[in-house]
């Protein structure tokens, strides 16, 4: 199994269909790698197809994935999965990753579930985190989600994302924004649910905006500039556990490229901020 993945940094983008023609027209020095839904480009022809190309010929990509509902009942799409593989093999996707979640129950439920936070769950999801690095021939990264509920919980959040990792043996794809989101509608402490992160196993972080449906209540849309807490949260993330290559996640009111660019600025800034990490800190931030 590969182990050596997602080898990309700096500040990232992720890649929508809309942006297939303004981005021709950026310097690829402004923007250090990409990101795609597989689900959405696999097999795809004609001009999104042709710019698809163009674009991975011309930037680092990475894979995130939305449809494998990991957490599932349904059995695993290993179809999916060997299809993936070859497509990032054409395109020389650099890593894949997946959401802690599900979506899936004899049929696409077009939303991402949330896992309960459970023993039985941990195992469940561990196996299939097994079973696609078998099939990939690499480790992935799973994604700390957002949720909205959490029935028939066993353990808290932090100890079912730590028990996952643990079991299955994978990365993380640390979303700070989902943790802001998260710490606001279930009343914790978002710089103290930090802190508890293995930070040898980030492979790279999303920030991104979200929706204030009241002061309780967050909704994680990727449809808004990102705000100061988050960007707070990332800087301390940096401060943490060093510098990770980060990704601006925007899936719709999608801003002129100007703005997203400038939003990658903001990213740099953060980095270049970011305090020395010893390697004791480092250690100490990980356990």
């Amino acid at each position: 199994m590969n182990n050596e993945t997602f080898q990309v940094s700096g500040a990232g983008l992720g890649f929508r269909r809309c942006m297939s023609a303004t981005l021709a027209e950026v310097d690829s020095s402004q923007i250090d790698f990409l990101e795609v839904a597989p689900e959405n480009w696999m097999g795809l022809g004609g001009r999104f197809g042709r710019a698809l190309r163009e674009y991975t010929e011309r930037y680092p990509f990475v894979a995130h994935g939305l449809s494998l509902s990991l957490g599932g009942p349904s059995p695993l799409d290993t179809e999916f999965l060997r299809n993936l593989k070859g497509f990032m093999a054409l395109h020389n996707v650099q890593g894949y990753s997946e959401h802690l979640s599900y979506c899936t129950d004899d049929g696409h439920l077009y939303d991402l579930m949330p896992i309960p936070f459970t023993e039985a769950a941990v195992n469940h999801v561990a196996k299939r985190i097994h079973q696609t690095q078998d099939i990939l021939q690499q480790r992935i990264a799973i994604e700390n989600v957002s949720y909205y509920a959490a029935p028939g919980s066993e353990m808290t959040e932090i100890e079912f994302l730590l028990a996952v990792l643990k079991e299955a043996d994978c990365d993380l794809l640390l979303d700070v924004n989902n943790i802001y989101v998260n710490s606001i509608n279930h009343g914790y402490d978002a710089a103290a649910f930090l802190t508890q992160i293995p930070g040898e196993r980030i492979s790279y972080i999303h920030v991104a905006g979200h929706y204030t449906e009241a002061e309780d209540l967050l909704v994680d849309t990727h449809g808004a500039d990102v705000i100061d807490p988050v960007w707070a949260l990332l800087q301390q993330s940096y401060d943490l556990f060093g510098v990770k290559p980060t990704l601006l996640e925007r899936d719709f009111n999608i801003p002129p490229m100007e703005q997203l660019l400038q939003e990658l600025h903001t990213i740099r800034d953060h980095q270049r901020r970011a305090l020395p990490v010893t390697a004791e800190e480092y250690r100490h931030a990980a356990i």
